[in-house]
C-alpha cells in the first residue's frame, strides 16, 4: 500500500478490512495497512472517533468486529477508480440510457463528487459502444437467484427454454455462472440429463430451490469446464488436421470449436457443431495454416462451398 495515504484514508481501508474479514486482528491489520500494529490501533480509534462501534474481543478468536447495525459510510471513489468503472460498463454493452444498467450508471455517476464525477460524465456521454451481436443479458432476478443457489450450494429446479421453444424441467447442481463474449452460462451438472451441462441464464425461465445440497468438483475451473463442454454434444461431428504443430495452431482455436492434440508433425482438431457454415466462416478461415477436413461430411461441404465462394471472387466468375 503506498505510503503516502492519510490517516482518514488508512481508516477507511481498515473499515473496508474488518467489514470483509470481521475478527481481523491488530496484527493482521496492521499488515494489511503496511503499518505497526499500533498505527493500525490508532486508525481503529479513528473509526470510533467517527462515530463507527467497533468491537473488540481478546482470546484466540478474538479481534475486531464491527457492531450490529452499523451504518457504513458513502462508498468513494478515486477519479481512476470512477473512469475504470465506467469503461467497464460501457465496454460490455451499449451506452443505453433507458434500461436497468444504465439507469444505475448514471446514479452512480450523478453521486460522484464533481471532482471525480465531472470526467466520469463526459465519458460516458462521449464515449460510444457498438453493441455485441452475440451478447445477450439475463434476468437480473433469475441471475440472482442462481447466483445465490452456487453461493449456498443448494440443488434448484430450472425451467427451461431451448432453441426450439421448448421448454422442460431439470434439478440441476449449480456449480457456477460464468459470462463468456457477452453471453452468461450456468455451468451445472443436470440430474434430468445424468451429465454436465450448460445452459444459457437468458434462456432460463424460473428457479425453485430444492431442500438438498451437493459438493462441487475439486479444483473445478468453471471456466475451463464450460470451454470444452461447450464444443461437445453437438448435431454434427468435426474433425480437422493441421499441418502445422500443435503450438502454433492452438492460439489460433477458441475452446468451443473442440479439443486439440498432436499428431504427427501437426496436430489434430476433433469436436462438433449445430452450425457448420459459421464453424467454417467464422473459425476455420481465420487460421493461417494449411488443413483438411476429415470429417464430418457436413462440415467439408461448408468448407467446399465457402472455397467454392472464394474462387469465384478471385477469378471473377460467378
Amino acid at each position: 500500500m503506498p505510503n503516502d495515504l492519510s490517516p482518514t484514508a488508512r481508516a477507511l481501508r481498515a473499515l473496508e478490512i474488518l467489514q470483509a474479514r470481521p475478527g481481523t486482528t491488530a496484527g493482521e491489520l496492521a499488515e494489511r495497512l503496511g503499518v505497526t500494529e499500533r498505527a493500525a490501533r490508532r486508525y481503529v480509534g479513528i473509526l470510533r472517533e467517527a462515530g463507527i462501534t467497533v468491537e473488540s474481543t481478546r482470546g484466540p478468536y478474538g479481534g475486531y468486529r464491527l457492531g450490529r447495525g452499523t451504518r457504513l459510510p458513502p462508498v468513494h471513489f478515486t477519479q481512476s477508480e470512477a473512469l475504470a468503472l465506467v469503461m467497464a460498463v460501457l465496454g460490455g454493452r451499449a451506452a443505453a440510457a433507458d434500461d436497468l444498467v444504465g439507469t444505475a450508471l448514471g446514479k452512480v455517476v450523478k453521486a460522484l463528487p464533481e471532482s471525480v464525477g465531472r470526467q466520469a460524465a463526459l465519458l460516458r456521454e462521449y464515449a460510444a459502444a457498438a453493441p455485441d451481436p452475440y451478447a445477450v443479458r439475463p434476468d437480473p432476478a433469475v441471475t440472482g437467484e442462481l447466483v445465490a443457489a452456487v453461493a449456498a450450494r443448494r440443488r434448484v429446479s430450472v425451467t427451461y427454454r431451448g432453441e426450439s421453444g421448448d421448454e422442460w424441467e431439470a434439478e440441476v447442481d449449480p456449480w457456477s455462472v460464468v459470462v463468456r463474449h457477452g453471453r452468461w452460462y450456468l455451468l451445472c451438472h443436470s440430474h434430468r440429463a445424468g451429465a454436465i451441462r450448460t445452459y444459457r441464464v437468458d434462456r432460463v425461465r424460473a428457479v425453485r430451490p430444492t431442500a438438498r445440497g451437493f459438493v462441487p468438483p475439486e479444483d473445478l475451473d468453471p471456466v475451463a469446464v464450460l470451454e470444452e463442454n461447450l464444443s461437445l454434444g453437438w448435431v454434427f461431428p468435426t474433425r480437422v488436421v493441421f499441418a502445422a504443430p500443435l503450438a502454433d495452431v492452438a492460439p489460433w482455436i477458441p475452446a468451443p470449436m473442440g479439443r486439440l492434440e498432436p499428431s504427427g508433425d501437426g496436430c489434430v482438431l476433433v469436436g462438433s457443431t449445430r452450425n457448420p457454415a459459421v464453424y467454417a466462416q467464422e473459425w476455420l478461415a481465420r487460421v493461417p495454416f494449411a488443413f483438411r477436413v476429415e470429417g464430418g461430411e457436413e462440415l467439408r461441404s461448408a468448407v467446399a462451398e465457402l472455397g467454392a465462394r472464394f474462387t469465384a471472387a478471385a477469378t471473377g466468375r460467378p
